[in-house]
C-alpha cells in the first residue's frame, strides 16, 4: 500500500514522503496513529495544501523535545531495589520503574521511550539508559540502582 507521511517515521522517511509499506503495518499502526495516509490523489492534494502547516508542527515538536532533552541529559535517576549479598536483585528495574521516576522529578516521558539497550537492569549500580524524545532527540541518562536486604 501506498502510504503519504503525516510525521518522520524511523527507518520509513521524512513528513511528505510517499512509500510504500505492507497493508497491515498502514491499516494497523501508521494510519490510526496519525501518522500516515493512503497517498490517493485527492489525499495528495491535501497533503500539499497542510504542507506548511504540518511542517509547522513537526519543527514545534522538535524543538520543544530539543529544550526537554537539554534539561534532562545528565539527570541522575536513584532507585531501591532488594537485593541480595551478591549485587543481584531480586527483580529488575524496567523502563516503567525509570518513567515513574522521571514522572516524580518532573519530566513526563511515556515508558515506551525509555530505550534499554541491554534489557532491565538486574544488578545494583550506574548504567546508562537512553531516553528518546523525538525520532532526532536522544539523551543519556544515568540509573543508580542501590540494593536493600531483605
Amino acid at each position: 500500500m501506498q502510504i503519504i507521511l503525516l510525521e518522520k517515521v524511523v527507518n520509513l522517511g521524512n513528513l511528505g514522503e510517499i512509500v510504500r509499506v505492507k497493508d497491515g503495518y498502514a491499516r494497523n499502526f501508521l494510519i490510526p496513529y496519525g501518522r500516515a495516509r493512503r497517498a490517493t490523489e485527492s489525499a495528495k492534494a491535501e497533503f500539499e495544501a497542510r504542507r506548511l502547516e504540518l511542517e509547522k508542527a513537526a519543527a514545534a515538536k522538535l524543538a520543544e523535545s530539543q529544550k526537554l532533552g537539554e534539561k534532562l541529559a545528565g539527570t541522575t535517576i536513584k532507585l531501591t531495589q532488594k537485593a541480595g549479598v551478591d549485587g543481584r536483585l531480586f527483580g529488575s528495574v524496567t523502563n516503567a520503574d525509570i518513567a515513574q521516576e522521571l514522572a516524580k522529578a518532573g519530566y513526563v516521558v511515556a515508558k515506551a521511550n525509555i530505550r534499554m539497550p541491554n534489557g532491565p537492569l538486574k544488578v545494583v549500580g550506574d548504567s546508562t539508559v537512553g531516553v528518546a524524545l523525538h525520532t532526532d532527540v536522544v539523551v543519556d541518562i544515568t540509573v543508580s540502582v542501590y540494593g536493600e536486604t531483605a
